[in-house]
């Protein structure tokens, strides 16, 4: 093992022969018969070594890091070689990858970790073959249920919660949610990095069920610092109102027009409310972020991954549900809009609202929770605020760990 007993010493390489443990001759020995002759040996442990042929030294290996996207915990596997020798980790964790010379088993640590001494961990390959196959006999259906009802249609087209009639999908995108549940998130290769100054900013992506409170923990974002933050101005095909302006309230364009761009995948997200077409697209992101203010975007998760470019950098915030409990407590006098029409109505919420939220979320945070950077409680408003608002300002401030490909391009 890396950074173990063995290794340390200096004295035993990869390629050596053993030819005799404490005196006994083990040429013709299976490992097996070896452990047993270590296991009751007492006091010092002599071995005679004939060494093999030595690799060039000099070739360094870069460091390598790798952020998990699963938890891991040694005592549970089956297949480990060596209990002990495993490394626990959790969802999020940053590995270093000290060795990838096994197919099977890496051998890695905690980044930051004094401890010299590596451990056994699932290599990528394993651990996804692992995953392929207990996915193949578990949960597709009842993902695949839920997640149609979760993607309503959504007021950041100043719009609303689908209509109840509607019944078909309201959100298009380049590919669908089943596609994603096609992805087995294992481990991804990451790099630190830290916004230089005059540089872009990174795109803050908030994602949540319908209810939770995006809409006014952006709002709230925008009136502590509207030269900072900013949205994007959405598309849509129906017919300006007397008091509008083009390129204020939404981009007025032509459904031809409209439909060539959803053709040329140039809409994060867009759906269809009464005949007319509403729309996010790449481009108004852009806008935003060459004014050098942060853009807040709300969207689908299933849209996240299209975002996750050396372009945008997205930093992506999961605003989560606080207990049923407490949103009976805490909402009840709470307004829900309902997509009965353009201007969106409140409405009180209901239990089956309550429910709802919950519901989504805990398939959200398992179909998608890798690719969260931030998960934010919003029990209350004030504090999930504060919260939000300082993790952006760490966003800008310090290094964060960000895919390689990011900084590659």
């Amino acid at each position: 093992m890396r950074g173990g007993a063995a290794d340390r010493s200096g004295l035993i390489h990869v390629g050596d022969e053993l030819k005799e443990v404490n005196g006994i001759p083990v040429d013709d020995k299976k490992p097996e018969e070896i452990i047993r002759i270590l296991a009751q040996s007492q006091g010092a442990i002599t071995f005679k070594v004939v060494p093999g042929l030595k690799e060039d030294a000099t070739t360094k290996e870069p460091k390598v890091y790798m952020k998990a996207l699963f938890d891991y915990d040694p005592m549970d596997d089956k297949a480990i070689p060596c209990k002990e020798a495993g490394l626990a980790f959790k969802k999020g964790d940053i590995l270093q990858i000290m060795s990838q010379d096994d197919a099977t088993w890496w051998q890695a640590k905690h980044e930051g970790d004094a401890n010299p001494r590596a451990g056994l961990i699932p290599s990528k390959q394993f651990q996804e073959r692992r995953f392929a196959l207990r996915r193949s006999v578990t949960t597709l259906p009842s993902l695949r249920s839920s997640t149609r009802r979760a993607s309503g249609f959504r007021r950041s087209f100043r719009l609303s919660r689908k209509d109840k009639k509607t019944n078909k999908s309201m959100y298009e995108c380049k590919k669908s949610e089943l596609y994603d549940m096609a992805d087995v998130p294992t481990y991804e290769e990451v790099t630190a990095y830290r916004r230089q100054s005059g540089a872009k900013h990174r795109l803050v992506v908030l994602v949540g069920p319908t209810g939770i409170g995006m809409n006014e923990l952006k709002r709230k974002l925008l009136i502590s610092d509207p030269q900072h933050f900013s949205v994007t101005i959405p598309h849509t095909t129906r017919a300006k109102k007397n008091q509008e302006n083009d390129g204020v309230e939404y981009h007025f364009i032509a459904k031809h027009l409209f439909e060539t761009d959803i053709h040329n995948n140039k809409f994060i997200e867009y759906g269809e409310y009464k005949g007319n077409y509403y729309g996010t697209s790449l481009d108004s992101v852009r806008s935003v972020l060459s004014k050098h203010k942060v853009c807040l975007l709300d969207v689908q998760p299933h849209t996240i991954k299209h975002l996750r470019t050396a372009e945008f950098k997205p930093f992506v915030v999961f605003v989560k549900p606080p207990s049923i409990e407490r949103l009976r407590e805490t909402r009840k006098n709470a307004k829900i809009i309902s997509g009965k029409d353009d201007k969106g109505t409140a409405k009180p919420f209901t239990e089956d609202d309550f429910q709802e939220m919950v519901r989504t979320a805990q398939i959200m945070e398992t179909q998608y929770g890798h690719l969260f950077e931030k998960v934010i409680v919003n029990d209350d408003l004030s504090t999930a605020f504060s919260e939000l608002r300082l993790a952006l300002k760490k966003v800008e401030t310090e290094n964060h760990w960000v895919p390689v490909s990011w900084t590659h391009s």
